[in-house]
């Protein structure tokens, strides 16, 4: 620079000096600055989406599309820090070039290898036990509010059966039932929250599930856990800018099958071959399909679902809201539900304090089909030459025909609706302690209302001389029902509430090969339910005013009318006092110990055995790191798995089970009046103690061909003892005649196979498919008790149908499975054409006797159960297809057995199967093995079509659009509506003329991201 610029530089203000600088850094910067892009990928190839891209020591980021491209602007040695769930951070620093290929490694804490246990996770590396974890992506699409039939197929040794009613929960039974009382469902834990409801969780805002199997998963919750575990995780949020997302579907439903039953033609004709004759009173002329006139011409579901979601380096929030409404495919029925969800995880004091709030509310509102077995039944027993209605508009009945009503009428003059408001809070803090601790406190409070109504009008006040009777769910039996004059209704309000403070103290540390993990804890619980109220009133002065004031009655007119409050000891509090610990090993992540105990307190049993202890232990050896296996490329993983344990229930049972009650015992007739009995209603039984399972488990996690096949095998033994039940025996020495006691055991075995391939593995195309497999055997070893008067059986499950009373279709007995078929044993026709069975001595008889005539006649529980998914992407579209199937398993047809009587076909319409049947055969509804059919199926359950939009501007990261079929057909020898028929309770199997039909459903959805 020359000597005059530089005195005229000098001569400047110190400002313009400032100026000229900065604007020379500036243009240099500028000149260096550039747009960096490029692809971001997984070990595997395929694109990695939502990976988030820092410009290091600034505070400029993005995120990775869905296609796993990426720009940001930064200069030649700048550094990028490329970090995301699932993968391990990794930076690179920019040189000359502007386009990079990022390829990212899984890191072991991924979603994929992290599993939710009791109190903690952990790595599926080293884990000991049969855990089996699935992703949202990998649950089930469709109209579905019910977290049972996301599942459905998914896990091997978790049976799901459901009906196409949106009001009624999937029945769920893994490894097969464990005990004979009403509980047999797993434990749902949701976010750490032990026993929360799963309508707190709407389907948009789950992360995984986590199905832990055997005991050793399960044993660290004790008494809950006899009879699995399932738990729930739902999604938090990520760091980064905030993120929308919105969720959307709706979707058409129709029914998928129904009975074949006789139109009005079939009906004349087969009358007219047998000289018999329809009555003037119902024979008017019509052709009435009463099945479709209880139902929709079409369902329609919708749902939204719109989330935000953010974070920072010290935190990160998720805020939700679903809405989603569910017709029923039978007229009145349907299900609207709001879900909100909050969701904050807040670090302090240098990151070693984590405190974490989740708040969920749920607010359903069920309609349900008013008399809604009753309407089923009626729909399949009405004379197809019946009107709906009358020409005068009035509804068509016949009450010249015992036991015969309108259902669409029973629909249109009634009411049934349920509001449920479910609301759980959760209050955790988990603190960073010196020497590798760390404290957790876990604070959660629940409470669910229930208000419910029931109105009929005075239209039912008909039906009151009609023997109206009930039909309820197997094993129960029918029973008469009165309506009261002028119309009759119900009002109850129910809320329950349960406190739970879980804390425990973790240490965590490795030292050279060795790694520790410990926890030790205690949980305290206190539950309250039935706290509210029921009344029942009649003589309503006016039809339209449904329940919802009872006040404007008379029920004090009616004669005799007792106001029904509901039935004793509906009000239950228990208590649950538990310490846990568990102490996890491992040894260069090659020798792997787990154990564990729970010392649990209940106030439901007896006082002398309220404690009880449940111990686990597992080991499991990861062949693939030994020595002699680096060499091999056949194996990319090999893990062998044992395991041991204990696990409890003390659900399914009232509070005060073992306790003595007095009450109301009817009335006695003493010195010339009727005086009221009161006197012991249920015995005490100090000595009632835990029904506990025990599982022994063994299994091998293995990998092939560098991990594109993937999978493990899985064989168990699962034994109840001490199982719970009302027992009968001698009044002289229990007055009531029976007693809640433990008495017998219950024995499962099985085995399970998952397997996982990618078949075609390419950035344009790819073919991933799975498969899994299970196997059960289930038998009642025992069912016994020393005061037991009863032998080693009890019958069960008595439908009532016509000339059928007394007649059981099933047997609790040593030796049997669960639903065990017992009944009569059909043997063809006779030389008269009239059916006839076996007896018990082996000749054949016409007239048979119920119960000592009756012969074993197979299982309800399916051999095998199966699941099979299919996921095609090529370029932007997706293609994912789902069967499943339930093998092996019987089905005892109710309905067809019902229906199955040719010679009262001028009074109830028949089965078009019925049309080669004799009048003269007078059995052939009797029920027998005739009417035991193969429960077998196989199910194209889901099948989805996605295509996903990619650059799309700066503002929308994905958007998606799909269409979804469920239900598409099914492959089944079985003659009723669907087979598949519930498998929970004490009467699986039962087809029992009140199956809501399941529906084919075609949905379009959209996913769009923010």
């Amino acid at each position: 620079m020359r000597t005059s610029q530089l005195n005229s530089l000098k001569s400047r203000p110190l400002w313009s000096l400032l100026f000229v600088l900065s604007m020379s850094i500036s243009v240099l910067f500028a000149q260096n600055q550039k747009t960096i892009s490029g692809i971001v990928t997984g070990s595997s190839g395929k694109p990695a989406e939502g990976i988030t891209i820092n410009l290091k020591g600034t505070k400029r980021f993005t995120t990775s599309k869905q296609d796993g491209s990426f720009s940001i602007t930064a200069a030649r040695g700048d550094v990028l820090i490329f970090s995301g769930l699932s993968f391990k951070t990794m930076e690179i620093v920019i040189t000359d070039k502007d386009i990079y290929q990022v390829v990212m490694s899984e890191t072991s804490t991924s979603l994929g290898d992290v599993v939710v246990v009791g109190y903690g996770t952990s790595s599926r590396k080293t884990i000991s036990s049969s855990i089996y974890s699935l992703k949202a992506e990998d649950m089930n699409k469709g109209a579905i509010t019910d977290i049972g039939q996301l599942l459905q197929g998914k896990v091997p040794g978790l049976n799901i059966t459901a009906s196409g009613d949106p009001n009624r929960p999937a029945a769920v039974i893994l490894r097969g039932a464990s005990t004979i009382n009403s509980s047999q469902s797993p434990y749902y834990v949701i976010d750490g929250v032990p026993g929360a409801d799963i309508s707190l969780v709407s389907p948009d805002d789950i992360a995984t599930v986590d199905v832990l199997k055997d005991a050793a998963a399960t044993a660290i919750y004790g008494n809950r856990a006899a009879n699995g575990l399932i738990m729930i995780t739902t999604k938090r949020g990520k760091k980064g800018s905030p993120t929308i997302n919105y969720n959307s579907y709706v979707g058409v439903e129709k029914v998928s099958n129904k009975l074949d039953m006789m139109d009005s033609a079939q009906l004349r004709s087969f009358l007219r071959k047998n000289n018999m004759g329809l009555s003037p009173n119902d024979d008017l002329g019509a052709n009435t399909d009463w099945q479709a006139a209880i139902e929709r011409n079409q369902a329609i579901s919708h749902s939204e679902n719109m989330s935000m979601s953010g974070g920072t380096d010290h935190g990160n929030y998720i805020a939700s809201i679903t809405y989603t409404n569910k017709e029923g495919i039978i007229q009145s029925s349907n299900l609207s539900r709001l879900i909100a969800h909050l969701a904050i995880q807040q670090y302090a004091i240098n990151d070693k304090v984590k405190i974490g709030l989740n708040l969920t509310n749920s607010i359903s509102n069920a309609n349900n089909v008013p008399n809604r077995n009753v309407v089923l039944q009626q729909s399949i027993l009405h004379l197809p030459v019946s009107p709906i209605r009358n020409t005068d508009g009035s509804f068509f009945e016949n009450f010249n025909n015992t036991g015969y009503f309108n259902p669409v009428a029973l629909i249109d003059h009634a009411q049934d609706n349920t509001k449920f408001n479910n609301l759980v809070g959760d209050f955790t803090v988990e603190v960073k302690l010196p020497f590798g601790l760390k404290y957790n406190l876990n604070a959660s409070y629940q409470r669910s209302s229930y208000l419910h109504g029931e109105f009929y009008d005075s239209y039912y006040a008909k039906y009151n001389s009609a023997n109206f009777y009930s039909n309820p769910e197997p094993p129960a039996t029918h029973s008469l029902l009165n309506f009261g004059s002028n119309g009759s209704a119900l009002r109850s309000s129910y809320q329950n509430e349960t406190t739970t403070i879980e804390d425990y103290l973790t240490w965590d540390k490795k030292f050279g090969g060795h790694g520790i993990n410990l926890v030790a804890g205690y949980s305290w619980q206190q539950n309250s339910s039935g706290d509210g109220f029921q009344a029942t009133t009649t003589n309503l002065a006016v039809d339209n005013i449904g329940f919802y004031n009872l006040a404007l009655s008379n029920y004090t007119a009616v004669t005799g009318y007792v106001v029904n409050f509901g039935a004793d000891g509906i009000y239950n509090k228990t208590k649950f006092i538990s310490d846990f610990a568990r102490l996890n090993y491992n040894y260069k992540e090659k020798y792997l110990l787990q154990a564990s105990i729970r010392r649990d307190g209940s106030s439901v049993f007896g006082t002398n055995n309220q404690w009880g202890y449940f111990p686990s232990v597992g080991a499991a050896w990861r062949i693939i790191k030994e020595a002699f296996m680096q060499n091999q490329h056949l194996f990319s993983d090999l893990k062998l798995r044992l395991s041991y344990g204990v696990t409890g229930n003390a659900t399914g049972f009232s509070a005060y089970t073992a306790q003595f009650i007095s009450g109301a015992l009817g009335t006695y007739y003493y010195n010339g009046t009727t005086e009221a009995a009161y006197g012991p209603t249920q015995a005490e039984n100090a000595n009632l103690k835990w029904e506990k399972t025990a599982t022994k488990n063994i299994g091998l996690d293995f990998g092939f061909l560098k991990g594109n096949i993937t999978g493990s095998i899985d064989v168990y033994d699962k034994n109840t003892t001490g199982m719970i039940y009302s027992y009968s025996v001698d009044p002289i020495l229990i007055p009531t005649g029976s007693i809640v006691a433990n008495g017998g055991s219950m024995n499962n075995k099985g085995i399970e196979l998952s397997l996982n391939a990618n078949v075609v593995n390419h950035n344009v195309f790819s073919w991933t498919t799975g498969i899994n497999l299970a196997h059960n055997k289930n038998e009642i070893t025992s069912l016994s008790n020393p005061l037991f008067t009863g032998g080693d059986s009890i019958r069960l499950t008595q439908p009532d149908g016509g000339g059928q009373t007394g007649s059981t279709l099933q047997i609790l007995k040593a030796g049997k499975p669960l639903g065990q078929f017992f009944t009569l044993q059909y043997a063809g026709k006779n030389s008269s054409g009239v059916s006839q069975y076996v007896a018990a001595d082996g000749t054949l008889t016409t007239t048979p006797t119920i119960g000592t005539d009756y012969h074993y006649a197979g299982s309800p529980q399916p051999k095998l159960i199966a699941g099979w998914t299919n996921t095609f992407r090529y370029k932007n579209f997706d293609l994912n297809v789902f069967l499943r199937g339930s093998f092996g398993g019987k089905i005892f047809n109710v309905a067809k057995a019902d229906l199955f009587r040719p010679s009262t076909a001028q009074y109830t319409n028949i089965l078009a199967d019925v049309a080669n049947e004799s009048i003269n055969d007078v059995n052939s509804f009797k029920y027998s093995t005739r009417f035991i059919e193969s429960g077998s199926f196989v199910r194209l359950d889901n099948a989805t079509l996605g295509y996903n939009f990619t650059h799309l501007g700066n503002y929308v990261k994905r958007f998606r659009i799909y269409a979804t079929v469920n239900n598409l057909f099914v492959i089944t020898k079985y003659d009723g509506i669907d087979p598949e028929i519930n498998q929970g309770g004490n009467a699986p199997g039962i087809d029992s003329d009140n199956f809501y039909p399941k529906t084919r459903t075609v949905l379009l959805g959209l996913n769009i991201n923010l």
